[in-house]
């Protein structure tokens, strides 16, 4: 019995309770959310009354069809637009972050793009970064932080990547301060806008390459001098 009453006290709450508690989160701190989320519910449905109006002739049956269909269309385009404020809403919590752009990467990329939620170049006393995307799209250089700081970073990972893979083709996107800066939570869809020119395989080879590169670029612990190592003996 204290086993089946801890279970249920720690039960995931179910998809109903689960979009209400999202719903709650994206009114608190998107004001306008609620209108949106109303006009997309209230656009279909009334739609679908005149629509059955116009075309029912005098038939219950086909008018009740049409203002189901608008009130489900309704409930599609209310949750498509809670959907889009939601994920707005959780974006401008972290916005301004360090860290913001990897969290993006993690959660957020659309299907063909690979990402991690760890950057491939970090200022330690700025906490700027410079992170990394692969798609069929090419590759992409996001960095964080204001561009005056971060430009150098940049063209060093992209003279770093043009040597490895010159015939790629290779984007920068900046996420910071600036005014032409591309907001958080617009970050995934900028990505999806890219034109397609790459194969999945040529993707995939193009990703294991560069965190290859990556991997051989950790830096040295401290202690050690790479001139003085040694080979063991058999």
């Amino acid at each position: 019995m204290a086993r089946s009453k801890d279970s249920s006290a720690t039960k995931e709450p179910g998809r109903i309770k689960q979009m209400w508690q999202v719903f709650q989160m994206t009114r608190r701190y998107d004001k306008r959310a609620i209108w949106y989320i109303g006009g997309g519910f209230a656009l279909p449905v009334i739609v679908g009354i005149i629509v059955s109006l116009l075309f029912s002739e005098g038939s219950i049956f086909t008018l009740v069809l049409w203002i189901v269909a608008g009130v489900m269309a309704g409930i599609l385009v209310a949750l498509i637009i809670l959907g889009r404020r939601a994920e707005k809403a959780a974006y401008s919590q972290i916005e301004g972050q360090a860290g913001a752009v990897g969290a993006v990467l993690r959660s957020s990329l659309k299907r063909g793009w690979r990402g991690s939620e760890m950057p491939i170049a970090v200022n330690g006393k700025t906490q700027d970064a410079i992170y990394r995307a692969v798609g069929r799209g090419g590759v992409v250089l996001i960095s964080e932080g204001p561009r005056s700081r971060t430009t150098r970073m940049v063209d060093e990972e992209r003279r770093r990547v043009s040597k490895v893979l010159p015939n790629v083709p290779l984007t920068t996107l900046s996420v910071g301060p600036d005014a032409d800066s591309v907001p958080l939570h617009k970050v995934s869809r900028r990505l999806a806008k890219i034109k397609p020119l790459l194969t999945k395989a040529e993707v995939l080879a193009i990703s294991n390459r560069l965190e290859s590169l990556t991997s051989n670029q950790l830096p040295i612990p401290k202690g050690i001098d790479p001139r003085k190592v040694r080979a063991k003996r058999a």
